[in-house]
């Protein structure tokens, strides 16, 4: 099946990485191109086999799922591949380094098949995915955080007023089209902004976005992602 997305699994529990290894091969349009049980073997895996989706565990011997992913999307041989990162409630403190490291979203493990099914076709097509209970996790990080600093160089410098809009309500996580419905605006002219928005501020996806709205100070974590400084 050439036009299936393929799909990378590493875990260090062998049960665990066989499941979603079967899961995703029982699945229409995906296909599994192998495992790993560690960062550097998902690193050497990627590329050899320039998966399209890389399900990533945080916790492993001999390279964590952060600095996998960070390897993995660093480097240009696999700067395509999109990983998703799946995590438990008492890993939720990796959530920002591993959207800073460049994962195009994050899952939680206890995530109903259907739904683990449905992320690796999200983020397979471009887009990013962070369950509301991880989003929640990344605004508290940001509140943990120092007030960013801005007495230096404006860090959205050459952004417009209604690209600033529409980074706020991403960075709040409305939908495109809960976007178009606030501003008024057509599907087509909020896609516009977003990719102008990417494209400014040098992000890899909508994930990213989100962090360079907390860190520019276009939303405060003290207002729950809110409020407009």
């Amino acid at each position: 099946m050439t036009d299936a997305t393929r799909v990378l699994v590493v875990d260090d529990q062998v049960l665990l990485r066989g499941s979603f290894r079967i899961l995703v091969e029982n699945e229409p349009g995906l296909t599994a191109v192998g495992e790993a049980g560690d960062g550097a073997e998902a690193v050497e895996l990627a590329r050899l086999h320039r998966p399209d989706v890389v399900l990533m565990d945080v916790r492993m011997p001999v390279m964590d799922g952060i600095e996998a992913t960070r390897e993995i999307c660093g480097s240009p041989g696999t700067a395509g591949v999109r990983v998703l990162i799946l995590t438990t409630f008492d890993l939720d403190e990796y959530v920002y380094a591993g959207l800073r490291a460049g994962a195009a979203g994050f899952l939680l493990k206890d995530a109903p098949p259907a739904e683990v099914l449905a992320a690796i076709r999200v983020v397979a097509r471009g887009d990013s995915l962070l369950a509301p209970s991880v989003t929640r996790r990344l605004i508290e990080e940001f509140a943990l955080r120092p007030a960013p600093d801005h007495g230096g160089p404006a860090p959205l410098a050459g952004v417009t007023g209604r690209e600033r809009e529409v980074l706020e309500l991403i960075a709040r996580g409305l939908s495109n089209a809960e976007i178009t419905a606030r501003l008024h605006l057509s599907m087509g002219t909020v896609k516009t902004h977003i990719g102008r928005l990417l494209s400014k501020l040098a992000a890899r996806d909508r994930a990213q976005l989100v962090i360079a709205a907390y860190e520019s100070g276009v939303v405060a974590p003290s207002d729950g992602g809110l409020g407009r400084c």
